[in-house]
């Protein structure tokens, strides 16, 4: 089925939005689409459910009252990552100025709040790696989930964060190797 007829397409959805009857149902479809896979994006830049549930939901707020002059110059979902890595990189400037902590060493404060999730287990992999990943630069740590969990192609996550896809290749291969080097060596 061609996507301009599936009406989960987000051409659909957007032409659906933009007719003031359907908007509602638009949205909600919008919404069941993307929370998902915006929220484990916000999550992995934030580290905990509440955080990511926060931001998600100004992304949202952000997305209803834009989503009608949208050009779709762009794509949807690259405009919604961007809606909501730019949401996540404002909310994290705002911890930076009311934490007592410098987060130049960001690290420290990811790990405290990885390290009070519930089902912390400091022996599993997946704790290892996102320790490790913890310790990349916010710009790094973006391009390597974008890219790592995302599968996002460089030409996409260029245009999510205005970067050239040759630039975004570069900071992913440094962020891989800071990631080997952590698991390999440790802290």
């Amino acid at each position: 089925m061609p996507e301009e007829h599936d009406p989960l397409s987000d051409q659909a959805l957007v032409a659906a939005f933009k007719n003031e009857r359907l908007r509602d149902d638009a949205f909600t479809k919008l919404v069941r689409k993307y929370q998902e896979r915006l929220y484990w994006h916000i999550r992995r830049m934030t580290g905990t459910h509440e955080d990511a549930n926060d931001i998600l939901q100004n992304v949202f707020i952000k997305v209803w009252k834009n989503l009608a002059s949208f050009r779709e110059e762009a794509n949807l979902y690259t405009w919604l990552y961007r809606i909501g890595t730019n949401e996540t990189l404002t909310w994290i400037e705002s911890q930076k100025r009311f934490s007592t902590v410098s987060m130049t060493g960001n690290e420290e404060y990811y790990d405290s709040k990885l390290t009070a999730q519930k089902d912390f287990d400091p022996n599993k992999i997946e704790w290892k790696l996102q320790e490790a990943i913890n310790t990349l630069p916010v710009k790094q740590k973006i391009v390597f989930n974008l890219r790592y969990y995302d599968e996002m192609p460089y030409e996409d996550m260029s245009a999510v964060l205005n970067t050239s896809a040759g630039a975004l290749k570069a900071s992913y291969h440094h962020a891989v190797k800071k990631v080997e080097e952590y698991l390999m060596n440790g802290k």
